[in-house]
């Protein structure tokens, strides 16, 4: 529930996450923040890449943390979830809460945004209720004053009675104030009177009936009037957790028990229900904010949100979201195309020539040809395969997709599809999800972690793939090429109709996932939408040089070196399949005459089956491997233009409707062998891992079967 401090000759905390220390005498700093604060950046900017990240123990939320020196002392950063509250309704609120109350951070810093102080102080103000060793960091505080708005730090720190700093992180020289305040909160000589916060009188009397109970038992290690307050609340989660910190005899202590039944009958006596205590402390949290907010922040223009406010009436419109969304998903797939095609070629004929160089090396070893041709001809050339026609695509779509995130727009997305997620009784957020899975769908299915409900994260996680990812790209702008953009030399234009007709089938990608939600919620998920909050952050200059080395950082090379790790196996059972003949055939053209009779009726055929399998391990190398199949090749093939490709497929049969049913196929077949070891490790289950595989499987089959039998009626 914890942290574990790992250092020398210390061991001080046992509870689940491990805290790398890099001396016994550091001190541990919990990160706290709303989302859309900046938390990261003042993360990133103060531990530079003395960096870890990691699982919380039991969970699938991810954690950071980092080392940092003031000169004075050393620290480690932990950074907890980004959360609105500290109420525990999400696994994310569960970990903060969790950290805050049994980790024991010598200091917590809350990071709050310039703009919207009022309502990032909620979690200020209930975080001082857990912690009085409090620093808060008023982030963002050049968007404030470019939107004119004024905070006094200094009646900000002495109505909340803990330091508080400005700044703005991206300029790392401003978070010295803040490195200042930790090394006073650390030092404990500053003495601190944080603001608490006052309910009801009612609740006021339950809690202080409870309170000389829970200071025996808890005996000091905990806020002690947080804890009653939660425990009349009857918090189910926390109520777990304390058992664990304190052990089961709190409890099933008989004082706290009794004291707590006439506090609560008390309560009800005055109409308070748990529904209506909730509310009452939400509420009396709320009043605490707006008054503190009113007597340090001094807004010079009412209208200072007003140009965000008037793109968000385009952006989320009824009339214009959509074709907005639509019309930016066709830049972004445009410039994916027009600007991957040269370094993509660029890259082939380097790993090529280093294959070349290979093949020299083994010559000069007097290596026996087959050992040349399994690592060379086979693990080597599909390797280069997967890195040369992945890496472009995704060098430029994952910048742009995080220059997106970086001005605010996916929020917006979110928002937009909100109403036809619920109406599939699925959850909004999953609209963030899916747009991941447009890079990668393994990076998709991680990103359904910050999906709260167990139900919708998995309707999220099991329709991810209806989207294609960067390595069904190649195979559909290949066939969109050959039988639908025309010519090559229509140069610009050729690209343009690449890019409209790759939209279509991306839009049909996400009508499937509409579908294939709405039937899993009727079916093996049943159940009603949840609630979500939602921020629309305001609008933000990206910071491009930034954007880019995460993105490449972060997502790009992430992604490749996974896709790697499978590929590298993969080349070297395809060059086996390939090679080795039962008669007078290979292994591979056996299983394609297999399976020719059943893709017929899929208008495919056997080649573009067995290709589709063996692609499991990466869908990059599906196309080369009809070629090889065609061609009857024993090793992975790169025709030299679209036309000879094309004239290679016209030749073994294609037609339009091949290519129709190639894409449909593309769009919607399982998972490859990433993606499934991913849903695997984030559902925990091989049974949900199966359904993610037959769910898209059963629509590619069915919807081939359909096309390819109306075009036999209507010939």
């Amino acid at each position: 529930m914890g942290l574990t401090t790992s250092a020398v000759g210390a061991n001080a905390i046992d509870s689940g996450l491990e805290i790398r220390k890099a001396s016994p005498a550091d001190k541990v700093v919990a990160l706290a923040g709303n989302p859309n604060v900046g938390k990261s950046t003042v993360f990133n900017a103060l531990t530079g890449m003395n960096q870890h990240t990691g699982n919380w123990p039991g969970k699938t939320v991810a954690n950071a943390q980092g080392c940092f020196s003031s000169g004075k002392r050393g620290y480690v950063l932990v950074d907890i979830p980004g959360t609105y509250s500290l109420m525990a309704h999400s696994a994310e609120e569960e970990i903060a809460r969790n950290f805050l109350c049994f980790a024991d951070p010598d200091v917590t810093v809350v990071v709050c945004d310039a703009t919207c102080l009022e309502r990032n102080l909620n979690l200020v103000l209930q975080t001082l209720e857990i912690s009085s060793n409090v620093v808060v960091c008023v982030n963002l505080m050049d968007e404030a004053k470019r939107k004119h708005i004024s905070i006094d730090i200094d009646a900000l720190s002495r109505r909340l009675g803990v330091p508080v700093v400005g700044a703005t992180a991206r300029n790392k020289r401003t978070l010295d104030a803040l490195v200042r305040a930790l090394d006073e909160a650390a030092d404990g000589t500053k003495p601190m009177m944080p603001f608490v916060t006052r309910y009801p009188a009612e609740i006021e009397c339950a809690v202080s009936a409870l309170l000389p109970s829970v200071e025996r038992l808890a005996g000091g290690r905990l806020n002690s009037r947080w804890l009653s307050l939660r425990l009349l609340d009857r918090d189910e989660s926390l109520i777990r957790e304390i058992a664990r910190y304190f052990g089961p005899d709190f409890m099933e202590d008989d004082e706290l028990l009794g004291a707590l039944d006439a506090a609560q009958a008390e309560l009800e006596r005055h109409g308070i229900t748990s529904d209506r205590l909730n509310d009452l402390i939400v509420s009396s949290l709320v009043s605490a904010a707006q008054e503190i907010s009113a007597e340090s922040v001094t807004f010079h223009d009412a209208k200072y949100n007003e140009r965000d406010r008037r793109v968000d009436r385009v952006l989320t419109s009824k009339w214009g979201g959509y074709p907005i969304m639509l019309a930016l998903l066709l830049l972004v797939f445009w410039l994916t195309i027009v600007g991957a095609n040269y370094p993509s070629s660029l890259l082939a004929d380097g790993l090529f020539w280093v294959q070349d160089k290979l093949s020299e090396l083994f010559a000069l070893l007097s290596a026996p040809t087959w050992l040349h041709d399994v690592f060379v001809l086979g693990v080597y050339r599909t390797l280069a395969w997967v890195v040369s026609v992945m890496l472009p695509p995704m060098a430029i779509f994952f910048p742009l997709f995080t220059l997106l995130e970086d001005v605010g727009y996916l929020p917006r997305i979110a928002y937009n599809l909100d109403k036809p997620f619920r109406r599939c009784n699925a959850c909004g957020k999953q609209a963030l999800t899916m747009c991941m899975g447009f890079g990668c769908n393994a990076a998709g299915i991680v990103g359904c972690r910050i999906i709260d409900s167990p139900r919708e994260r998995l309707l999220a996680v099991l329709t991810n793939n209806f989207v294609p990812c960067n390595g069904r790209f190649p195979t559909l702008i290949a066939v969109i090429g050959m039988f639908f953009a025309g010519a090559a030399s229509w140069g610009v234009a050729s690209s343009l109709v690449s890019a409209l007709a790759l939209t279509a089938v991306i839009v049909l990608g996400i009508a499937m996932t509409f579908c294939s939600t709405k039937l899993l919620s009727k079916t093996l998920l049943k159940g009603v939408p949840s609630s979500f909050t939602l921020e629309l952050p305001p609008y933000r200059k990206p910071q491009v040089g930034k954007v880019i080395v995460r993105s490449l950082l972060d997502r790009t090379l992430f992604v490749l070196g996974r896709a790697a790790a499978v590929a590298a196996p993969a080349g070297l059972g395809l060059w086996l399949a390939a090679n080795i003949t039962v008669g007078d055939a290979s292994i591979l053209a056996h299983c394609a005459g297999f399976l020719d009779p059943f893709a017929r009726l899929l208008g495919l055929d056997g080649i573009i089956l067995i290709a589709f399998i063996l692609g499991l391990p990466a869908n990059e190398i599906v196309i080369p491997i009809i070629i090889m199949g065609y061609m009857a090749q024993g090793s992975l093939l790169e025709l030299d233009s679209t036309l000879q490709m094309r004239e290679l497929f016209v030749a073994n049969g294609w037609t339009a409707i091949t290519a129709i049913n190639v894409m449909l196929f593309s769009l919607m077949h399982w998972p490859c062998s990433t993606t499934l070891l991913t849903i695997k490790k984030e559902t925990g289950s091989w049974k949900w891992t199966a359904v993610a595989f037959a769910l898209p499987t059963a629509f590619g089959l069915a919807a081939c079967f359909i096309v390819a039998t109306a075009a036999r009626l209507l010939s």
